[in-house]
């Protein structure tokens, strides 16, 4: 039941991926790796693997280990200016390890490595009262690059702190960019830590999208839109990106057309008898509508699209279905057994997997990728997941209403 088109490493344990990169015509993309086991701990590597396309990644060795007054490399970012290449990370020492630092990293050769630790180049301000410091993202700036990082205050607050450089070697704390109490629930409660905030500017208004965190538990991944002037981000506007139990610790990147992407990782697939635990979710694009974030498959995976199933029937667990109806009802079996359900109007649907059951917010057109274990559903209005059992190699699909395509997918 490995999935075979999300990314998943041969053993151990993975989350957050980062620092996704195209460059001299591959993909190369990063993550959070602990490879002696199926679960998490503080000790975590950089892992890396690589590809043609998003969902052809084949894992590389690690880059980036503990050691070097390092007790874990925990999640950042890589940038590249010219022929300079560097990796940013949280380097963390136990036991406290809530309040990292910012270390850089470059390599020998190429994104392949081996890479060298650096300097730490920025640590959490003093003045602040905080119990999380973690997660650089980088982007260029007017006069250089600007280095946002996630933080926590001791009273609820969570942060985004922004520093800046000319030349991506010595930083200027900026101060905080935007900030939001936990207190706050409406229209979306945003935790007390944002984990991995990232900014981007889509169609001329500024995004920060980031993970929602409150202690020590994951929640979802939401966002910010609004604009950014130099030093402080004017939130406009607040909402809600993922669903369900798995997305979490969205990547954001740039593909080979340099359009702005993202990329989660997915929590609960695993095999522990076969000792791995983690994937990556299939990339998305991301795009606004007014006051809202979407996120659509990305294009690599309609490349890996086989042909057109005209009775709904495929060999095989991986598929991509395009459900397009206002209300109605759509049912996925393997093995002549029910796999999962989803039952819809024209803004919410409610899938059903078992026992359990969700309900989230959908637009116009559904798309819905399995492949494996991994059932993801997209929509204009957010993306979801759920952990599958199928019981056999195949799956059928069926819907009361509404148009279908149903394509294999390898």
């Amino acid at each position: 039941m490995r999935p075979s088109l999300h990314f998943t490493a041969r053993s151990g344990w993975i989350n957050d991926p980062h620092g996704i990169t195209w460059r001299d015509g591959k993909y190369h993309a990063f993550f959070q790796y602990v490879p002696d086991r199926v679960e998490w701990a503080p000790s975590c590597h950089w892992g890396h693997a690589s590809g043609p396309d998003l969902l052809s990644l084949t894992e590389c060795a690690v880059v980036l280990a503990p050691n070097d007054g390092d007790d874990g490399i925990w999640t950042g970012c890589l940038v590249v200016d010219g022929e300079d290449v560097r990796i940013f990370y949280t380097a963390i020492t136990e036991p406290d390890f809530g309040i990292g630092r910012v270390r850089v990293a470059t390599p020998e050769g190429g994104l392949d490595g081996p890479w060298v630790k650096g300097d730490v180049v920025v640590t959490a301000p003093p003045d602040l009262d905080l119990i999380a410091f973690r997660d650089p993202f980088i982007r260029r700036d007017i006069d250089g690059w600007r280095m946002f990082v996630g933080a926590a205050g001791r009273d609820g607050t969570a942060m985004a702190l922004s520093w800046t450089s000319p030349d991506l070697r010595g930083w200027e704390y900026r101060g905080i960019v935007l900030e939001r109490s936990t207190q706050v629930t409406e229209p979306v409660w945003m935790g007390a830590l944002w984990e991995c905030p990232q900014f981007v500017t889509l169609d001329g208004r500024d995004v920060m999208i980031s993970s929602v965190w409150d202690a020590d538990v994951l929640h979802y991944a939401g966002y910010a839109i609004g604009g950014f002037d130099g030093d402080r981000f004017d939130a406009e506007a607040w909402g809600r990106l993922t669903y369900g139990d798995g997305l979490y610790a969205p990547s954001l990147f740039l593909d080979a057309d340099g359009e702005p992407c993202v990329q989660f990782w997915i929590r609960g697939v695993g095999d522990h008898a076969a000792g791995w635990e983690g994937a990556h979710s299939f990339p998305y694009r991301l795009g606004r509508r007014g006051a809202l974030l979407t996120a659509e498959p990305h294009p690599d995976v309609a490349r890996h699209r086989g042909a057109l199933a005209a009775d709904g029937r495929v060999t095989g667990l991986a598929a991509d279905i395009e459900w397009a109806a206002p209300a109605g009802r759509l049912t996925v079996s393997s093995g002549g057994e029910e796999l999962f359900v989803v039952e819809r109007d024209a803004t919410e649907a409610t899938v059903h997997v078992g026992a359990r059951e969700w309900d989230i917010p959908v637009g116009e057109g559904v798309r819905i990728i399995l492949d494996g274990q991994v059932l993801e559903l997209s929509s204009s209005a957010g993306v979801f997941s759920a952990v599958l059992s199928p019981a056999a190699d195949d799956l059928s699909v069926d819907v009361s209403e509404g148009h279908l395509r149903v394509y294999p997918l390898g």
